[in-house]
């Protein structure tokens, strides 16, 4: 299994950086903000924080009308920055609101890829602690973000028997279609996941557009590789139509529950990605949901970015992501230890000199028996820190330091 220790690669950080349905019932509190202008037009709407905003007409929007009007629908889809914690506080304030309404419910995660369905539902029952259902799920390897921004969320499901379900697919997969392509992938090894439908002009655009300000690595001034660019999209497309597939499936459960689910916000904003594809699984009337940093003086949300955006305090008023280190590679377990897959650009480990394919056996002296054992003893070191490791290259055993900064950004 794969894992990033440190921060995550070129090709996988843009691929995590990527609003369909009804009209939401607006009140307006200003009637100079909540009105289309007589000319069709939109007004210059300022968001203020702690107010719900409907991006097409400006309105702000009562959260009691709200959560009733989503709570009606088959999904309501939760967007988020992964490493926002404001952000998740409010994807779990917004679930414990919905739940009030629909009892009934599954929240879907993206942070989980479906071989691990059989542990949520252990989880959820009641059976793992907190440690062994992190071990059991493999987070440091298949996901590696805090696991304390999520676990309020897996809690509150725990503790009202909420059923969760695991959206995605390995990253392998998803690396593997960046690679060779979709049509590379034999059917029998793409995890059940059904062709994409193909990306509107639009979302097209977008990831056209990522590609070429991230996806060029060491050569950025170079032209794209139009292959290259095709099977990036079909990486990202990928990415949509497996968690719109789950989405799909939890809805037909025998109790139609109302489904939730909570992934980043590229996935979901202007409609391109998952509601897209539940689209053409026959899903409709989804609702889109994202927070809205205000980060300006006067800060609106872009029209048709989603159904309703949540507007939030600005970054100076919220608490900072702890400040991990990293080591700056992708690895993943094998028989004698853990292998090296990517070293990241600008990393730790590349000026320790650590290559791709490198087995790391040891660390400050403990075996690494594990991608896991090694994630471990990385964020256990202290700015500063020297970190020696024994590598297996070539079939030779060698020594190096893994020099963390004195600031850990």
């Amino acid at each position: 299994m794969t894992t990033a220790v440190g921060r995550r690669g070129k090709r996988t950080a843009i691929l995590a950086a990527l609003g369909l349905g009804l009209a939401l019932t607006a009140c307006g509190v200003d009637a100079g903000k909540s009105d289309v202008q007589a000319n069709g037009t939109r007004p210059n709407v300022c968001a203020e924080p702690g107010q719900w905003i409907d991006p097409a007409t400006g309105s702000s929007i009562l959260h009691t009308g709200l959560i009733a009007d989503a709570a009606r629908r088959s999904v309501v889809l939760l967007g988020k920055n992964h490493m926002n914690e404001e952000h998740h506080r409010w994807q779990l304030s917004t679930l414990a609101a919905l739940q009030g309404h629909a009892p009934r419910m599954v929240i879907g995660f993206e942070s989980f890829p479906r071989r691990v369905q059989p542990v949520l539902d252990r989880w959820v029952a009641g059976e793992l602690d907190e440690k062994a259902f992190l071990d059991a799920v493999e987070w440091n390897e298949v996901w590696g973000i805090d696991a304390a921004l999520y676990m309020p969320m897996f809690q509150f499901a725990r503790q009202n028997r909420i059923p969760m379900v695991a959206l995605n697919v390995d990253r392998a997969l998803v690396r593997r279609v960046g690679q060779e392509g979709w049509e590379a992938v034999p059917v029998s090894q793409r995890e059940g996941v059904g062709d994409p439908v193909p990306a509107s002009a639009a979302y097209r655009t977008k990831l056209e557009d990522i590609y070429a300000q991230h996806g060029r690595g060491d050569e950025p001034d170079a032209e794209p590789d139009p292959e290259a660019v095709q099977r990036f999209i079909e990486a990202q497309l990928l990415w949509d139509r497996a968690m719109a597939e789950a989405v799909a499936a939890a809805r037909q459960r025998p109790e139609s529950p109302l489904v939730v689910a909570i992934v980043g916000r590229g996935h979901l904003e202007f409609g391109h990605g998952i509601p897209h594809q539940l689209e053409s699984l026959g899903v409709s009337g989804s609702a889109v949901l994202l927070p809205l940093d205000v980060t300006e003086a006067c800060t609106s949300p872009e029209p048709a970015i989603a159904d309703a955006v949540f507007a939030m305090a600005p970054p100076a008023e919220r608490s900072a992501e702890r400040p991990r280190p990293r080591l700056g590679v992708y690895i993943e377990t094998v028989e004698t230890g853990a292998q090296v897959t990517e070293v990241m650009d600008a990393s730790v480990a590349e000026a320790a000199g650590l290559r791709s394919g490198d087995v790391i056996v040891s660390a400050a002296g403990s075996p690494v028996t594990s991608a896991t054992a090694l994630v471990e003893i990385v964020q256990r070191q202290a700015p500063g820190t020297w970190l020696p490791l024994s590598v297996r290259r070539d079939e030779q055993t060698t020594e190096v330091i893994a020099k963390f900064p004195a600031r850990f950004e």
